[in-house]
């Protein structure tokens, strides 16, 4: 395999952690982030080491990371806004990001998962209903 497929499994591992990072820490998304792209860079560093990639790995992984966190940092906040509890969704986003990096090791899908990710954040957060008052209103 050349250069291009591990740069990708680094992009998708990093967004795979990114996910992780995300589901324990979704109100503190900066920070998440920034632990996210700390171990996309481990993880670059690791495959760099492992297999041909150069710094593309490492910047791989990092980028990887913090699209991770920042994409699934909207869908775990919408999930605990609506009534899910912290233990369930952290479970479910654990699973999730297993997932999501056993799915880096197929060719060009790490790329997808770091562009698909932060696209579907995106979406989610145009199409979140408006708050309001609903039948309190009727209550005044």
């Amino acid at each position: 395999m050349g250069g291009w497929y591990w740069i990708g499994v680094s992009v998708g591992l990093g967004t795979g952690a990114g996910v992780l990072m995300a589901g324990f820490a979704p109100r503190v998304v900066a920070i998440a982030a920034a632990i996210a792209a700390a171990a996309g860079v481990g993880i670059g560093f690791a495959l760099d080491a492992w297999q041909p990639g150069g710094l593309g790995d490492v910047i791989g992984g990092a980028g990887g990371g913090v699209a991770g966190a920042l994409g699934a940092a909207v869908i775990v906040r919408g999930a605990l806004r609506r009534g899910g509890t912290r233990g369930g969704t952290a479970l479910l986003i654990a699973g999730a990001a297993v997932v999501a990096a056993a799915l880096a090791w197929i060719p060009i899908v790490g790329f997808v998962e770091a562009l698909a990710l932060p696209a579907l954040a995106v979406r989610l957060r145009r199409r979140a209903p408006e708050r309001y008052a609903g039948l309190r209103t009727l209550a005044k």
